[in-house]
């Protein structure tokens, strides 16, 4: 304590000053913090969203363009691009090689194509969506190679009866498909139940990167603002307080060795330091009155 009260009032505030700042700047910096990931998140749930509805778009496309012309030619081959999931992730294939790190993916627990075999990750979403059948949607962010990601999956079901006399049993499934894909995988579903899941992964790393960046130009913009509020604090308090406080400080002094005859104290202004200038000039003129008085006696 004893070394704090020798501080001088410019320390003192600049610790205020500093102190003040600093839990400001905390407070901030955290606020901020969350709001950009936050708005970081939103823009890459976006993205995934966008990615969802182009698969969506193309299998629509595939289902109600490319199949139908393709009836005549499944009597004599199975022919994949016939399969709407199949024509998707096809065209996002390709977008792939501008964006290596943006995937769909349509996929089964059973799948008749192996390709579309779930990973580890992918079969438990799955699951999740075949326990959960009022779910119609799962978002998540996941750790990759490539940083996190965020991916949304969307629950695949056999609502169309039609698609039953490729997947209920290999009895009914066309010859074509048996000899493309075998009897052993892609039988055995059921009407109205999710067995599969589409799934869109877009990285967070870009837009999570524009984030801190964000927050390093804002800290960095709060502590210039702060050094040129410090200055110009320290400018005011000198120019508005230490100097004048100085002058009354000597003045006092020489009062007190017995100079009476020392110019005037002239403090411009009319704050309080001004008035206290203005009573120790009163109490300096009293005082030479009396000691006149004294010596006259």
């Amino acid at each position: 304590m004893g070394e704090l009260v020798k501080l001088s009032l410019r320390a003192r505030l600049n610790l205020a000053f500093i102190a003040i700042f600093t839990v400001g700047s905390l407070a901030t910096g955290w606020l901020a913090r969350d709001m950009l990931q936050h708005t970081a998140l939103e823009e890459t749930s976006q993205n995934a969203r966008v990615l969802m509805a182009s698969a969506s778009a193309a299998q629509n496309y595939a289902a109600t363009q490319t199949t139908p012309l393709l009836q005549t030619q499944l009597i004599y081959s199975f022919v994949p691009q016939s399969v709407p999931a199949y024509s998707a992730v096809e065209m996002l294939m390709t977008l792939q090689k501008d964006f290596p790190y943006y995937s769909y993916r349509s996929t089964m627990l059973d799948p008749t194509n192996p390709r579309d075999r779930p990973t580890g990750w992918e079969a438990e979403v799955i699951h999740r969506l075949h326990d959960k059948p009022e779910l119609s949607e799962l978002v998540g962010v996941r750790d990759a190679p490539n940083g996190p990601n965020l991916y949304i999956a969307h629950p695949n079901r056999i609502d169309d009866v039609a698609c039953m006399e490729c997947h209920s049993t290999p009895s009914r499934a066309p010859k074509t498909l048996i000899d493309k894909y075998g009897p052993n995988n892609g039988f055995n579903w059921h009407l109205h139940e999710v067995i599969g899941a589409d799934f869109v992964s877009v990285p967070m790393a870009v837009p999570l990167a524009r984030a801190h960046e964000l927050l390093r130009a804002l800290m960095l913009s709060l502590a210039a603002v702060f050094g040129c509020s410090l200055l110009a604090l320290n400018l005011m308090i000198h120019l508005l307080v230490t100097r004048r406080v100085r002058a009354l400080s000597r003045a006092a002094d020489e009062i007190s060795l017995g100079k009476l005859d020392g110019p005037d104290i002239v403090v411009r202004g009319s704050d309080e330091i001004a008035s206290l200038a203005v009573s120790f000039g009163r109490m300096k003129t009293s005082l030479v009155e009396a000691f006149k008085m004294i010596d006259s006696h």
